[in-house]
């Protein structure tokens, strides 16, 4: 087999097979993918988001993390304070709920994603670059058929995606959203992926584009400024690495906090033993009880240690976990409640022939309504998301916002076994734990483990996904949950995607059905 990936969308799933299936490797497909995702997901990702790209590299067996989130912009204007933000109030989970979600211009931290593929394709790709917009490009002209999953997420930011003229005339028909079965075509951004195609990303950071989005952004009345993009620069991390039931688990390090806590909530499970079949009460209680430690020690003392490194060191040390194990023996309560958002984030994940992995998440967090004009481009609200900032007081100008997106693999001697990540906010940490646990431990298949029920804790409540067995959750409330049981799988419970390599040798792909995700195995 030539290999598999697994997107967020049908045809983000194909682009990187289409690549795959022509000799290119890992890289170049999930780069293509990268792409095409601008296109069929734009309201999860762009040229205006930030995120994270995993490598694994079969020949020297080497994990190298690409940060291309975004950071603060201001330079030039480091005395002036932050503008003033809009709001918009959004309803999700069924309109149940609502957040109110910081937008507009003021909102838009300096983007990643142009610079973060072009660094990934000079570093290990083999096709050539304008090879790779060209699915992409050809998407953005022709349109897409919006997906049913699609149009209940467009539903749900609608308020964000519509927010100008601008938005209403790519997001909206005859004065409405856009439904299920409505073609969204993209033709500004086929431009851009065209003036990326000839010019790379010196375009969208020092060239024509960079001029249009930062004038754009300062005529709005944001922070954003042709020297902030001018000095943008990805960083080389190094991936943190835990064990989990004899594997090896890799991913994102800080100052992002998903990896970590990923990681430390693996070594607790792994603390704690065998904990039944998944979807068991007890299995679903141990998953709670790690859950809770995770907040715990993401809202406590360890916090401001987290975004210098000292804590990726301590969740290791033996004394902690062994710490952590206990805690979750006696069962104690009292976690603040996270901010559940709908999260604007997508995930690939991809391995080709020669072993070599590729985990890609990004994010437009959930938007800003900003769209430059003549571009396609939409920004980010990154500096408006609640729960980024690193530490308190107004951030500092140039410095990386923290995120919980956490591209991850799982490794067996050295090799790809799982390559996965997830949308979600902050249960996309959940949703991988779950289904690392399930492949690895459990064995099952990757579509079954990413179909599975999930679980999430949100203080005091536990949210059980539908399609979980009713007597396991009777006897979880027995034991003194507070339950709450939904109808039907739904995206708050994540999005990921994910590649299994088998111990036959052969090769599994899935996407999330929460989102009408999608993988392709290429013979």
């Amino acid at each position: 087999m030539r290999g598999a990936v697994a997107g967020g969308h049908p045809l983000t799933a194909e682009v990187g097979a289409q690549i795959l299936a022509e000799g290119g490797n890992a890289v170049d497909a999930c780069v293509a993918a990268g792409f095409a995702s601008w296109v069929v997901e734009s309201p999860l990702t762009g040229p205006g988001a930030g995120g994270f790209m995993l490598v694994h590299r079969a020949r020297d067996f080497t994990s190298r993390l690409i940060d291309f989130f975004v950071s603060v912009p201001g330079i030039g204007r480091e005395s002036t304070p932050l503008p003033e933000m809009e709001t918009v109030a959004v309803d999700f989970e069924g309109g149940e709920t609502s957040q109110v979600f910081r937008v507009g211009a003021a909102s838009c931290a300096v983007p990643g994603s142009v610079a973060g593929l072009e660094t990934a394709h000079r570093a290990y790709g083999s096709l050539p670059w304008k090879r790779l917009l060209e699915p992409a490009i050809r998407l953005a002209h022709d349109g897409v058929e919006l997906t049913r999953p699609q149009a209940y997420l467009h539903a749900i930011l609608d308020l964000i995606l519509r927010r100008t003229d601008e938005g209403r005339e790519l997001y909206g028909l005859n004065g409405s959203r856009l439904a299920a079965g409505d073609r969204l075509a993209l033709p500004d951004l086929g431009g851009t992926l065209e003036l990326l195609a000839r010019g790379g990303g010196a375009e969208f950071y020092r060239g024509g584009l960079a001029r249009r989005v930062a004038g754009f952004v300062r005529e709005q009345g944001g922070a954003l400024g042709s020297d902030d993009l001018a000095s943008y620069r990805v960083i080389w991390r190094r991936p943190i690495r835990t064990t989990f039931a004899g594997h090896e688990f890799v991913s994102n390090p800080p100052p992002s906090s998903g990896g970590v806590l990923i990681g430390y909530g693996l070594r607790l499970l792994d603390g704690l033993g065998e904990n039944g079949r998944p979807g068991s009460a007890r299995a679903l209680a141990a998953l709670v009880e790690v859950m809770r430690e995770q907040q715990r020690v993401r809202g406590g003392s360890f916090a401001s240690e987290l975004y210098r490194g000292g804590l990726a060191r301590r969740l290791y040390d033996e004394a902690t976990v062994s710490a952590g194990v206990e805690r979750i023996a006696s069962r104690r309560p009292g976690v603040a409640r996270e901010l559940a958002a709908p999260g604007g984030t997508t995930h690939i994940s991809v391995v080709d022939a020669r072993g070599n992995a590729a985990s890609l998440t990004a994010s437009l967090g959930s938007g800003s309504g900003s769209i430059v004009t003549g571009t396609g481009i939409h920004l980010n609200n990154m500096l408006g998301e609640y729960d980024l900032a690193p530490t308190a007081g107004p951030p500092r100008v140039g410095r990386r916002l923290t995120s919980m997106m956490a591209p991850s693999l799982m490794l067996a001697e050295g090799r790809p076994r799982l390559i996965v990540g997830s949308a979600g906010s902050v249960r996309l940490r959940s949703a991988i734990m779950q289904i690392v646990v399930n492949v690895v431990q459990h064995g099952l298949s990757v579509a079954d483990a990413i179909g599975l029920p999930r679980v999430h804790l949100d203080e005091p409540h536990v949210h059980c996904e539908g399609g979980a067995d009713v007597a396991e959750l009777d006897r979880l409330e027995r034991w003194g949950y507070e339950v709450v049981r939904w109808r039907r799988r739904n995206l708050y419970f994540g999005g990921a995607a994910a590649v299994e390599l088998r111990a036959d040798g052969t090769l599994a792909a899935a996407g999330d059905p929460r989102r009408g995700g999608d993988g392709v195995t290429v013979s």
